[in-house]
């Protein structure tokens, strides 16, 4: 087993429900990150430019070498 990271886009609706979002990686699967750091970095980068509330958050996630 082995970690990978993704991104977690978060916000805050107008009545105050949190609403999270796993990013994609354009082929509607979850964008898995192998490198923490760069994964970190995409995020730094991400919330710097964000201008519409999303805030943007790096989870680790444990995965099993033999899924498919």
């Amino acid at each position: 087993m082995e970690n990978v990271y993704i991104i977690r886009k978060v916000m805050v609706s107008d009545k105050g429900k949190t609403l999270n979002v796993l990013m994609t990686n354009g082929q509607s699967e979850i964008m898995e990150i192998e490198d923490k750091y760069e994964a970190l970095k995409l995020a730094e980068i991400l919330n710097e430019n964000s201008d519409s509330g999303w805030v943007y958050k790096v989870i680790s996630v444990l995965k099993d070498k033999n899924e498919l």
